[in-house]
């Protein structure tokens, strides 16, 4: 079961209703880009973030519960995982995310807490 992937946590500091559009992510280790999107519907929740450069444009879908923080003074939102970690994860599908309740079982197993910081287990 994945679907409590899709929800902030309470630690989190989120607010429904807060626009995080432009705010910079935060990885573990380091910087990774910008919210381009953003939902905040319950048991849907996710940022689409654009990494620039960092890997060449790509951008990632990074499910609620991997928001560790938000730093609304700073505009900052901080994810409990490496860079690596998301550079790894499933190719984010503009397309798919929204219509194929395979890909979001894809992307939530990966990100899936049962599984340490997501990933690939060791």
């Amino acid at each position: 079961m994945t679907e409590h992937v899709w929800s902030y946590t309470s630690a989190s500091g989120h607010l429904a209703g807060t626009d995080l559009t432009g705010y910079k992510v935060e990885a573990t280790d380091g910087s990774i880009g910008k919210v381009d999107k953003h939902s905040d519907e319950v048991g849907d929740a996710y940022l689409v973030v654009d990494t620039g450069v960092w890997i060449f444009g790509k951008e990632v879908l990074l499910p609620a519960s991997t928001v560790i923080r938000i730093d609304r003074e700073n505009e900052k939102v901080f994810v409990g995982r490496t860079k690596e970690q998301i550079k790894n994860a499933p190719e984010f599908h503009r397309d798919k995310h929204l219509t194929d309740p395979g890909y979001r079982d894809e992307l939530g197993t990966y990100y899936g807490p049962d599984i340490p910081f997501g990933g690939r287990p060791a």
